[in-house]
């Protein structure tokens, strides 16, 4: 009886260890790609340093979004709980990148 279980507790496993394997195999991609642009991107001129940052930025919060999605298993939840948590995050990303915007000229002129 004892064999029995845990033969059926190790089939119930193996999809979720797929499934992990699955996830490592997208974020190794996903960090290769970032590693990539940091070295084949020149960031010798402003366009490039900003090409540079601004796919660094995006590729990482693809990666937080999957690894929240999958890990903390939000990607199974209803609609109206992922907003609850993706709202606020585009609210005060928004928030900083105005602020870095705007108040950033001061860093300079101030003496």
């Amino acid at each position: 009886m004892t064999e029995h279980i845990e033969h059926i507790e190790v089939e119930r496993q193996k999809p979720q260890v797929k499934h992990l394997w699955k996830v490592f195999w997208i974020l190794l991609l996903i960090t290769a790609v970032e590693f990539a642009i940091a070295f084949l991107i020149s960031a010798d001129n402003d366009f490039g340093k900003w090409l540079k940052i601004s796919i660094f930025i995006i590729l990482t919060f693809v990666k937080s979004f999957y690894i929240v999605g999958t890990f903390m298993h939000l990607k199974e939840e209803v609609k109206g709980l992922i907003w609850t948590v993706v709202l606020p995050v585009i609210f005060v990303i928004w928030f900083v990148a105005a602020l870095v915007y705007f108040e950033g000229s001061y860093i300079g002129s101030v003496r």
